[in-house]
């Protein structure tokens, strides 16, 4: 079995759960609620979690692969250094933001949602990873392709062995098949 990146999690639930307290946020103020001023927070909140959390960070195994977009993003993470590489730095700053959440209904479901990411987190950082950013490759010179594939293939799929393919009509003793079964007019 192999080990599990608690930090992957961590961050798509973190990613998500900004979203949902975001969300929750401009309900709670278009909706006008008691004491929207915690959905005016949510919102701030919402963002700040959603820019902190759209770069994935770099996977152990070294499989990872980068949002849509991630590159700038990453960039501004990185700057802070150890505030955002650190994941018990990340799960208590994500405690800390959840908590004005609970206090409005709008907001309650982003709230749990960013508590567990903070859970995730800490286990995360109990388990010794930290975030590490994905930087883009180098490329590398590429393999030249060979002839055979630039040329699109000739019969349709599907293609049987060449051996087997019809023969040409132009000489027919050439083009004729041999049954392998024995053919045997029945007179009945």
């Amino acid at each position: 079995m192999g080990k599990i990146e608690w930090a992957m999690w961590a961050n798509e639930q973190a990613l998500a759960a900004g979203l949902i307290l975001l969300t929750g946020g401009i309900v709670g103020v278009a909706g006008q609620f008691r004491d929207w001023e915690f959905a005016a927070y949510a919102i701030a909140a919402g963002v700040f979690v959603c820019l902190l959390e759209y770069p994935r960070g770099k996977r152990n195994k070294g499989t990872s692969v980068e949002r849509t977009g991630q590159y700038c993003f990453t960039v501004c993470v990185k700057s802070f250094g150890p505030l955002t590489r650190n994941y018990y730095v990340r799960a208590f700053l994500h405690a800390a933001i959840c908590v004005p959440g609970g206090f409005i209904l709008a907001t309650v479901l982003g709230c749990v949602c960013l508590g567990i990411a903070s859970l995730i987190y800490l286990a995360a950082a109990i388990r010794g990873e930290q975030w590490e950013p994905i930087l883009p490759r180098k490329e590398s010179a590429r393999k030249p392709v060979g002839e055979s594939i630039k040329l699109p293939p000739q019969n349709p799929p599907p293609r049987p062995p060449a051996e087997m393919r019809r023969k040409r009509a132009e000489d027919l003793e050439a083009a004729s098949y041999v049954n392998p079964i024995a053919v045997t007019a029945n007179d009945d």
